[in-house]
Formats: structure tokens, C-alpha cells, sequence
């Protein structure tokens, strides 16, 4: 068995948890919305058509944003398209994913949904075929709250309250060349800060948030944040990122280690974005927010629909998640947290059906994946402040990351309730990791209140409709007290909630 150690005191603090860390997205694609949210033949839907069963399962999962309605989809999205009576809808081409968008959901079903689940909306803006006006009529119509045409017309529209939307993102992925309407970081930059402008001229406290690159690996990282926010860093609050890791040639110790990738992404785009505001001389900080992050492994054209066929809702991405795909997704939680002084905002992505924690079977049940647990669990937990780490453990090496410590960690102390949470992924594949939790500045004996793990003998067992139970967190009965400090055994594979107090 191997031995580590983690060392934590609440007097270090690296920043607040951030409840909008636990965002999710939904996105006009596949099964997300039509059999994933909304349902309205489904025993379970309730009077809008939505399903009760996957609205118990969001608040369980504890999302507290939702990005919507994209996603590569915005970038040829006309909103006026999913307003007013649903009969008198067009059906459009979804040329992102190659599908036909009836529009039976649009914006105010949207928001009717976000109210029953509990989560604040977070939207999104067509930067791709549409510009500066269609943002702010867009603004207008959720925000203003009557005595204009589009304030008016949602009024007409059966939704008297403005919606009251903060969070925006100016377009989405427009560094990316399968993106309906991609633009150079010069074009996107001066589009962004116009539109930007624009729209704090209806509502000046709007949180706005700029495209950052689409991944860590796009030919001008860094470079277009640093272009993008020089044109807008007076304008904007926080840049994007977006990142997704699978399993690449059976390089299990690698895709284990995606929170080495993950923190390297972060730090970088920090960089770049204190580069714009030192070159300014600004006190300002744009922060980031990482609205598009997950496990996703079906990739390229074989994801969408063949050329002739324009469906409704097809089956897409729906990749059904193992227990190291959850694992995966506890080590890039535990990044998001350790940078939660720059990283003020997170979405999963997506929600359901497709690369989801939460899977339907139209007219059937609703069931958790095994990446399910990691989120709720950080969700529910993680409270109070984010405490600096020292991690002493083993390394182990890694074909795309060279020696990587085989745990990860990272801290959160609520101070009204005086518990500390630690969450730990064991990245190895073959030893059990004895760790000793070394809580300085608390108390004398520390009183374990909870330890949870999430593993499996078989790394590739699966959550499924016939076997939704396969994977489930339980009780670790490794975890003690002994002599005055804690110890935890962190099985491999595995990821793991100790509470304390």
C-alpha cells in the first residue's frame, strides 16, 4: 500500500466556493432538450411538459447555472424563432449539428424550466450570423420591464416580469472553423466589444462574458485571448474555456491525470488575460469562466446525422460513462475548485442525454450516470472557503504528462459550521493510497463526521438503464481516527469525500 500525506489549515484560503462553479448547460442538441427536459407524453410531465423525473434529478445534482441555448447552436440562432404561440413557430435548420430545430422550446419555456429546477440562467447570444442589434432586442426582451416593443411583446407573450438574465456570453467558440460565423480574433474582438457596449447602455450591471479558444490546443491559444481582450477588457467581466478529455489509445494513467491539463489551461489564460490588464494598466481582473468542460469521446462527423437526413432530436453523444470517466470528472471538479480565485464560473456540459450526468429513455425512466456523483457531491459539500493544499504523494508517470502525483486534492472549510471538506481521486490503477490528513489549526482530535468513496473492481463498470446502480458512492470503512490524526484509504480509481470537523 502506498502512503501520502495532505496537508491543510483554514487559515490558507485561495478564494469563496463559487456556487456558480456548479453550472451546467443545456443546448439545442440531440436529446438534451426534446425527451431530456421537456417530454410532454412522458407520464411524469407536469403541466408545461416537462419531466418531474429529471427536474427531481437537476436539484439533486445541486446545478446552480444553466448556459443556454448554446453551444455551437447560437451561433445561427434566431430567438424570435422560440417565442410567442408555439403553433405559430418556424422549423429552421440547425446547420451545427445538422438537424431541424422545431422550436416548441424557446426562450420563456427555457425560463419556465430554470424556475421549477431552482438555477439561474445563463445565456448566450448569436455572434455568429446575427450582431450587436439582435443581442440587445434579445436584451431588451428579457430584461426591460414594459414600455418598448420587445419588453412589451414578451408581455404580450404571456410573461409580465422581465426575466432578469446577468449572465451573458457574447457568442460562443468563434475561434473555431466549424463555427457558423468564424471570425479572426481582430473581427470577434471589436464584435464582442461593440456588442458589449451596446448592450451595458440598456442594463450597465450585466456580467458579460467574451469566447476565449475553444481548447487548450487551437493554433492560437493565448494569443486570441490576448487579442480578443484587448480590445475588450474594459468591457467585459470574465473570457471563456472550454476543454474535453477522453481516453486516448488505452492511456488509462494519462486521461487520469486530465486536472494536470485542466490547470495548465487555467493558468494560462490567467496569464493572458493579466498580460492585457498589466499592459493597460488596469486594476480591474477578467476572470474566467469555464463554460464548457466534461468526458466526451464520440468526436467529428460521425456524431452527426447523414447529409440528406435533417431529424428532430436524434440520438447524439450520448456516450454512456464508466467509473474512471467519473473519476476523470472528480480530478477536473477538484482544478475547477483549487482555481476558484480566477475561475468565478463553470458549466458541465451538458446536462442531459447528451455527454450528461443524466440519462432518459423517451417515455421511460430517468437515471444517474456514474459521473453523476462526483458533481453532487462536490455541489452539496463543498462550502465556505477553498483552503491551499500541500500534497506529499507518490508519482507515477504518465505518457502525456511526464510524473504526476497519484492523488489529487483540495479543501473547503465552512467557518459558520466549522466542517472541512476534503475531496481526493486515487489516479492510480493498481495501489491503494493510505493518506493522512494533516488538518492543522483545527481541532486537537479531529471528528470524522463522513467518508464516501466512488469506485469499482472493474474500472469500466457503467450506470445503464438496465443497471442504473452499478456504480454508486458508499461509505469507506478505511477512514479513522487514530492517535489524534485522520486517515483515509483511497482505493484506485476512485474518488472520495472525507468530512471532518
Amino acid at each position: 500500500m502506498l502512503s501520502a500525506k495532505v496537508s491543510l489549515d483554514p487559515v490558507f484560503r485561495i478564494a469563496p466556493v463559487r456556487r456558480r462553479t456548479f453550472g451546467s448547460f443545456v443546448e439545442h442538441m440531440g436529446r438534451s432538450v426534446y425527451t431530456g427536459i421537456f417530454e410532454p407524453e412522458h407520464p411524469s410531465a407536469d403541466e408545461d411538459g416537462f419531466r418531474t423525473d429529471v427536474l427531481d434529478l437537476v436539484r439533486e445534482l445541486g446545478v446552480s447555472t444553466v448556459r443556454y441555448p448554446g453551444g455551437n447552436f447560437v451561433s445561427g440562432y434566431r430567438w424570435e424563432d422560440g417565442v410567442g404561440p408555439v403553433e405559430e413557430r418556424p422549423s429552421r435548420l440547425d446547420l451545427a449539428w445538422h438537424t431541424t430545430e422545431p422550436n416548441t422550446v424557446g426562450l420563456n419555456e427555457f425560463m419556465r424550466w430554470a424556475g421549477k429546477a431552482g438555477v439561474e440562467p445563463m445565456m448566450a447570444v448569436n455572434l455568429g450570423t446575427r450582431g450587436i442589434q439582435e443581442a440587445v432586442d434579445l436584451l431588451e426582451y428579457c430584461n426591460l420591464p414594459e414600455g418598448t416593443e420587445y419588453a412589451d411583446l414578451r408581455r404580450a407573450h404571456g410573461v409580465d416580469k422581465p426575466h432578469d438574465v446577468r449572465m451573458w456570453c457574447l457568442g460562443n467558440e468563434l475561434d473555431g472553423p466549424w463555427q457558423v460565423g468564424h471570425k479572426t480574433p481582430e473581427e470577434y474582438g471589436r464584435l464582442a466589444t461593440e456588442t458589449a457596449r451596446a448592450m451595458r447602455m440598456v442594463d450597465p450591471d450585466l456580467e458579460l462574458v467574451a469566447c476565449g479558444s475553444s481548447n487548450s490546443s487551437m493554433p492560437a491559444f493565448g494569443a486570441w485571448e490576448a487579442t480578443v481582450l484587448d480590445a475588450a477588457y474594459e468591457h467585459v467581466d470574465y473570457i471563456s474555456a472550454h476543454a474535453y478529455y477522453w481516453e486516448r489509445d488505452g492511456d488509462t494513467a494519462s486521461f487520469l491525470a486530465s486536472a494536470v491539463d485542466m490547470d495548465h489551461f487555467i493558468e494560462s489564460v490567467t496569464a493572458a488575460a493579466d498580460y492585457v490588464r498589466a499592459s493597460k494598466k488596469m486594476t480591474k481582473r477578467v476572470n474566467i469562466s469555464f463554460d464548457e468542460w466534461n468526458v466526451w469521446y464520440q468526436r467529428g462527423p460521425a456524431s452527426r446525422p447523414p447529409r440528406d437526413s435533417w431529424p428532430v432530436a436524434p440520438r447524439l453523444l450520448e456516450d454512456v460513462y464508466t467509473l474512471t470517466d467519473a473519476v476523470v470528472v472528480g480530478g477536473l471538479l477538484i482544478s475547477l475548485l483549487r482555481h476558484s480565485d480566477r475561475v468565478h464560473a463553470a458549466s458541465q456540459a451538458q446536462l442531459v442525454n447528451v455527454i450528461a450526468p443524466i440519462m432518459t429513455a423517451p417515455g421511460g425512466k430517468a437515471w444517474r450516470q456514474t459521473t453523476f456523483y462526483p458533481f453532487a457531491q462536490a455541489s452539496r459539500h463543498a462550502r465556505g472557503q477553498v483552503l491551499r493544499t500541500e500534497i506529499d504523494a507518490p508519482t507515477h508517470t504518465t505518457e502525456r504528462f511526464g510524473d504526476v502525483p497519484v492523488v489529487d486534492a483540495v479543501a473547503t472549510h465552512d467557518e459558520e459550521s466549522g466542517e472541512i471538506a476534503v475531496f481526493a481521486v486515487n489516479r492510480s490503477t493498481t495501489e491503494t493510497v493510505r493518506v493522512e490528513l494533516d488538518l492543522r489549526g483545527g481541532a486537537e482530535e479531529p471528528r470524522l463526521l463522513d467518508a464516501q468513496t466512488l469506485t469499482s473492481d472493474d474500472p469500466r463498470t457503467q450506470n445503464t438503464e438496465q443497471d442504473p446502480e452499478a456504480v454508486l458512492p458508499r461509505p469507506n470503512p478505511r477512514a479513522s481516527v487514530e492517535n489524534g490524526k485522520l486517515y483515509v484509504e483511497l482505493p484506485p480509481v476512485s474518488w472520495n469525500v472525507v468530512r471532518t470537523a
